[in-house]
């Protein structure tokens, strides 16, 4: 059986015209001689109005009956495509994703995907449906609707490919991969292949393309996603295994990330277990935490800085703050006017001087770096949030306009 698993976003199944343009699309792969699982985010703006009525009841309303009301979005969307297939001549049905189901563990808001059955989607398959399922949920073993993080309609496609055996196509509003947010560097390149090194790194920085699991899932498990528009034809981004990456160049894109927040723990006292208490508590309320820098120890105190999340800010203050008190640290400080600006690129591996590149640019603009961290492929810097956009663009002329030396393998 020759699959594919087709994603569309919150923009391409932004209104009924657009949900028929979308089917149009998984008409044309049917016509080519595929058979179609369609996966669907909710219609463009809906989660965040949900989640604004929620929030207008209550600032922290409990995570489970959040999840209960935002997985309503997919819902009406999946409800809405097939109508349009079936009215369209092509037989159609919806399935939340409960109904695949796509087993997840018990942590509201942001799940972890545990299993996925396959066998009523090939069971519709077989009887000439064109299977439309909800993206961003699934459910527990013991029944309670979860959803799977911002973006996580890409990881419900990736783990259906998976299951199934298929390709997968992401229909989003932009043509593919860029080596910038288009939007604010007009001179950014679509990238036709990136390894999933390169694309994890970028998702996890603020590229907003693709979800960060998704991608984690995809390089895991080898499944070879193709980013494309959902408004034209042209072929868009292969997300591939590195070996299939022709040219390997030192920085392949510039990401900007404005969806951090900094928080300080001053004058924490400086001996063993202290770090672990901090970041014990953080993990157990599941808040993933992204750069730590510690100060020099001065007089047996020391001041300690991590990033988070914006939207973990102020649960993982309130528990840093609880944690603080029990420690003995003298106050814990929150800044959200901060960014991530990151150079990504395998070919870093084998290349000299990025970091020295990159840092000379961030100095000849006067933007001052708050917190470094790298790993083999990319380096980021926290940078006062005003200066983000600036940086990028800067980053991009040094690395990306100018004549790089290509990497052949």
């Amino acid at each position: 059986m020759n699959l594919l698993v087709v994603k569309f976003g919150g923009t391409s199944v932004g209104s009924l015209e657009r949900i028929e343009s979308a089917a149009k699309k998984v008409i044309q792969k049917i016509k080519q001689g595929y058979k179609v699982v369609v996966v669907s985010s909710a219609m463009a703006g809906e989660t965040d109005r949900l989640i604004n009525l929620a929030k207008q009841i209550d600032p922290f309303p409990p995570e489970r009956e959040l999840d209960m009301l935002i997985s309503t979005g997919e819902q009406q969307a999946i409800a809405l495509f097939a109508i349009t297939l079936n009215k369209m001549g092509y037989p159609a049905k919806s399935l939340c994703g409960w109904q695949v189901p796509i087993i997840t563990d018990g942590v509201h808001t942001k799940a972890k995907v545990m299993k996925v059955g396959v066998q009523r989607i090939k069971n519709l398959l077989n009887e000439g449906y064109i299977p439309v399922v909800a993206g961003f949920q699934g459910v527990t073993e013991d029944w309670e609707i979860t959803t799977l993080g911002r973006g996580g309609s890409d990881l419900s496609a990736v783990v259906l490919a998976y299951a199934l055996g298929a390709d997968c196509e992401i229909y989003t509003d932009v043509e593919g991969v860029f080596t910038a947010d288009p939007r604010i560097v007009p001179n950014a390149k679509k990238i036709p292949r990136i390894s999933y090194e390169e694309m994890l790194e970028m998702a996890s920085l603020g590229a907003k393309v693709m979800q960060a699991r998704s991608v984690e899932f995809a390089m895991k498990y080898n499944v070879r996603i193709h980013v494309r528009s959902s408004f034209s034809d042209n072929d868009g981004t292969w997300i591939l295994p590195e070996e299939e990456v022709m040219e390997k160049v030192a920085v392949r894109a510039i990401t900007l990330d404005t969806k951090e927040s900094r928080i300080t723990v001053v004058r924490v006292p400086d001996k063993p277990g202290i770090a672990y208490k901090i970041f014990k508590a953080l993990g157990d309320a599941h808040i993933v935490v992204d750069m730590i820098v510690q100060n020099v120890s001065h007089q047996g105190y020391t001041d300690l800085s991590f990033t988070v999340n914006k939207t973990d800010a102020k649960k993982a203050e309130d528990i840093v703050r609880r944690v603080a008190s029990e420690i003995g640290a003298q106050e814990v400080i929150r800044d959200d006017n901060v960014a991530k600006i990151s150079v990504v690129g395998i070919g870093m591996r084998s290349s000299y001087g990025t970091a020295a590149k990159m840092f000379e640019v961030l100095y000849k603009n006067n933007i001052n770096i708050m917190a470094i961290s790298t790993s083999e492929i990319k380096i980021s810097c926290l940078i006062e949030s005003k200066y983000g956009e600036l940086a990028l663009r800067e980053l991009h002329s040094a690395f990306i306009e100018e004549d790089q030396d290509v990497i052949k393998y």
